[in-house]
């Protein structure tokens, strides 16, 4: 980008457009926004940052963003820790936790295999998973008890299903005794299903269910 501002406006807004979505009119306009700021704001923002990357770190169980490890929904009573959500990103939580539904525990790949961009499984957080699959399948001794499920969440993408495949083909190699599954996709709720692609409307009918 041709400097045009003063070198430290310029550094700010080099360093902002490294943020995704953000192009360079954006990234001009946020730098402005602070340089107008007042400077409490400013020292506000920039302690904020700083906070963020000192005090955050990856939950020793599942990585997911906490500030204590392990993390909450690891060390909550109320949670059922037989019921583990396999996602790829720390955003997706929210996600399943806005639908009420689900009360077990989470684990966080942190991505997806990728071949082409060299992500592979060596680059993904699985290590943490097998001990965690293998101690909850060691612990049903009890027949009351129910088994361990491994719910693969990733997303209905090529590389979200290539992930999903790899996951329960180690999974059962691992740990034979553990309950896999898979998220259901299809029609969104609300759509026309005139507008649904061939990929939805397979999934759609595979993942029928009886009335």
């Amino acid at each position: 980008m041709t400097t045009r501002f003063a070198p430290p406006l310029t550094r700010l807004i080099e360093e902002l457009r490294k943020l995704p979505g953000v192009g360079t009119k954006t990234a001009q306009r946020y730098a402005f926004h602070i340089l107008r700021s007042a400077d409490t704001d400013a020292e506000a923002l920039s302690d904020a940052i700083r906070a963020l990357k000192a005090a955050l770190h990856l939950c020793s169980v599942c990585n997911n963003i906490t500030d204590v490890d392990p993390c909450s929904y690891c060390t909550s009573p109320t949670r059922d820790q037989r019921l583990i959500c396999v996602l790829e990103e720390p955003t997706n939580i929210a996600a399943i936790e806005k639908t009420r539904s689900y009360n077990g525990v989470y684990h966080v790949l942190h991505g997806t295999l990728s071949p082409v961009n060299g992500i592979g499984p060596d680059q993904l957080r699985l290590g943490n998973l097998w001990p965690r699959l293998t101690a909850l399948v060691a612990s049903a001794s009890d027949d009351s008890q129910p088994a361990a499920e491994l719910i693969l969440a990733t997303s209905p993408t090529v590389e979200g299903e290539a992930t999903a495949r790899y996951i329960a083909d180690e999974a059962h190699k691992r740990v034979p005794t553990v309950r896999i599954t898979r998220i259901a996709t299809g029609v969104p709720a609300g759509s026309d299903i005139e507008y649904a692609d061939e990929v939805t409307m397979t999934r759609a009918l595979e993942n029928r269910r009886v009335l």
